[in-house]
């Protein structure tokens, strides 16, 4: 008898428990325009293996997220970074209809240019915090927009406020293209905290959190197509992460970028980060909620 596909943190995959999920997994295994190490189209699956073994009880909410209801869905996938563009936005459309908070699991950075148009479309005053190494505001990549690389120059066509943070690689070209006024590069944010709450200002109510796991640094998580040196530590991601969900809305999230190798423990890293960031989101909205009771 064939396995039944695992699913994030081996919750039953019978589809009665779509109707009573707040949270949809979304994998969506692309990886076309990676310019360097390949395989992110793996790192879905290598997530959602990982999640098994994490602990459900989050020590710093005391909450269990997963009460919540978290549904694992069909990977969407597609031949053409145009076509999954399209194909994503139809299919994120249809969970926000119902509802639910979208968690799209990349796959290379490309995937998340479908996840952010429908959010945009459904949320007005939507606002774009965007974790990574890379500007990624070339308008165009070797021959294609729709390039890892173009990631946010496709998101500004639709958001008009995007925060990035953790940015310590550009090309030349993109020098006009950055908000600085919106851009907290590595260099200038690795031995302060006093940046998170600048950061933080800038984000409207709603907020989508895109995340490229090359943020951090290598020495935890070398498993990305593009690494780069002087990263974002676990702690400092987390108190970003912790810190937007107290005083904004995440209504939404993609964790992209993981090319799995070796070592298990960026998969691990991987879906301690989305469990978490799930946990903060749910606890912290119910602890503002009692507040202007």
């Amino acid at each position: 008898m064939q396995r039944p596909p695992l699913t994030f943190c081996g919750l039953p995959s019978n589809g009665s428990d779509y109707a009573n999920a707040s949270v949809v997994i979304l994998p969506i295994p692309f990886d076309k325009t990676s310019t360097w190490l390949k395989g992110a189209d793996k790192g879905p699956a290598a997530i959602i293996e990982a999640s098994q073994y994490l602990e459900f009880y989050d020590i710093e909410t005391g909450s269990e997220v997963l009460k919540k209801g978290v549904f694992t869905a069909g990977p969407v996938r597609s031949a053409s970074s145009a076509a999954l563009i399209q194909k994503t936005d139809l299919v994120v459309a249809r969970y926000l209809k119902d509802g639910k908070l979208v968690v799209a699991l990349g796959g290379e950075h490309s995937v998340s240019i479908g996840v952010i148009r429908c959010y945009a479309r459904h949320y007005k005053d939507l606002s774009v915090l965007h974790l990574d190494a890379h500007a990624d505001t070339r308008d165009s990549y070797e021959g294609s927009p729709y390039n890892h690389a173009c990631v946010i120059a496709r998101a500004r066509e639709s958001v008009s406020n995007i925060v990035s943070v953790g940015i310590r690689s550009m090309d030349g070209s993109e020098r006009t293209s950055i908000d600085i006024k919106r851009t907290f590069f590595a260099h200038r944010i690795h031995n302060s905290v006093r940046w998170i709450d600048d950061a933080v200002r800038l984000l409207t109510g709603d907020v989508y959190i895109t995340i490229d796991l090359d943020v951090f640094d290598p020495g935890i998580m070398p498993s990305t197509g593009t690494p780069e040196p002087g990263g974002l530590g676990w702690y400092q991601v987390m108190k970003l992460l912790s810190s937007v969900a107290r005083s904004k809305r995440i209504v939404g999230f993609d964790v992209v970028e993981l090319c799995p190798s070796y070592s298990r423990a960026p998969d691990f890293l991987a879906a301690k980060l989305i469990y978490t960031l799930l946990s903060y989101i749910y606890a912290y909205t119910a602890c503002r909620g009692r507040r202007t009771k």
